[in-house]
């Protein structure tokens, strides 16, 4: 597979694009978000101000096709995680294990997001041959209305709100460090100040339409994914049309995916060590989207109180869901 990011094509027509949404961007309502960049609030949702021009852009110009795959996650609730797992799954006729790319590429170069710009300029996704396996943090209403009508399919991982938001503050001091406070941006948090947040308005978009396109929509929660790696991953495989065969599994072929996208053996790689992930004009550190990945890590920085107070917060919001997230 060809990693290189060719030029695009369509980028003019996105600058097109920006000009003519430019009077909407600026009169949408505007808040203080975690990072340098403020919130814009856009069909419901909160999003970066500066990936709103793509993001109207991709309304207008994105051609999914039947045969895409969707990754669909939160910020900081196991995007890298995901991605480096269905990569895997997707590829594993391609390469060993002894040479494969995720052992000198991050993740996120292997699979790009929908919605964020490389420096200067944005990925053809056209020139990515099929079946593309593309990734995104924004709500399924503000995907474009062809992703559904094509039938691609969506995987999208949730994860327990609190620690969300810990893992949330941390990558941002990552980037800017002391910009606000873990009260502030808790604060910020639970009342929905999020990028693509509210979280719960978020997380129930993709729940309500996995129950009514399971086949299409595979809706799954981080913390599970955790326990039951080794299962999860099958699941996955059989959801994307790429079950593992009967040789595949006495060969350990699972279990060696499973190995090779653990937080252990990602996180010690050189590339995720000492490499960067340009953002438009941020350079992001490879070493800043490896944490610890524990679940239930949030008790280690907010108070049994804060934490009760988010939990109380998204139960109301989820109420007759039939989403819900244990104790932790």
């Amino acid at each position: 597979m060809d990693f290189s990011l060719p030029s695009n094509p369509q980028e003019e027509r996105g600058e097109v694009s920006t000009k003519e949404h430019s009077d909407l961007l600026s009169s949408l309502p505007k808040h203080k978000g975690f990072f340098a960049h403020p919130l814009r609030m856009y069909k419901g949702f909160w999003v970066h101000e500066n990936m709103l021009p793509r993001v109207m852009a991709l309304q207008d110009h994105f051609k999914p096709r039947p045969s895409d795959l969707i990754l669909v996650t939160q910020p900081k609730s196991g995007t890298t995680w995901l991605k480096a797992l269905l990569f895997a799954i997707m590829n594993r006729t391609n390469y060993t294990f002894a040479q494969h790319p995720l052992l000198t590429r991050n993740p996120h170069a292997c699979v790009l997001f929908l919605e964020v710009p490389f420096r200067h300029r944005f990925p053809d996704l056209e020139a990515i041959p099929p079946p593309r396996l593309l990734a995104t943090h924004l709500p399924y209403s503000i995907l474009p209305s062809s992703v559904a009508d094509c039938g691609c399919r969506l995987v999208y991982l949730c994860r327990d709100p609190k620690d969300v938001v810990v893992s949330l503050w941390h990558f941002a001091q990552k980037l800017k460090p002391d910009t606000m406070g873990l009260s502030e941006a808790f604060e910020l948090f639970c009342d929905g100040f999020s990028f693509s947040g509210p979280i719960w308005d978020h997380m129930l978009e993709y729940w309500r339409e996995s129950l009514r396109r399971s086949e299409k929509v595979l809706f799954l929660k981080y913390e599970e994914m955790m326990t039951e790696p080794v299962g999860n991953v099958r699941r996955l495989a059989e959801f994307v049309g790429r079950p593992f065969s009967e040789e595949e599994e006495k060969d350990g072929v699972v279990e060696e995916i499973v190995q090779l996208c653990s937080f252990e053996k990602l996180s010690n790689m050189e590339v995720n060590k000492k490499g960067v992930y340009e953002v438009g004009e941020t350079t992001v550190p490879h070493e800043s989207f490896f944490r610890k990945g524990k679940v239930g890590d949030w008790a280690n920085h907010l108070s049994r109180e804060m934490g009760e107070a988010l939990d109380r917060i998204v139960q109301e919001k989820l109420a007759g869901s039939g989403l819900t997230f244990q104790a932790s």
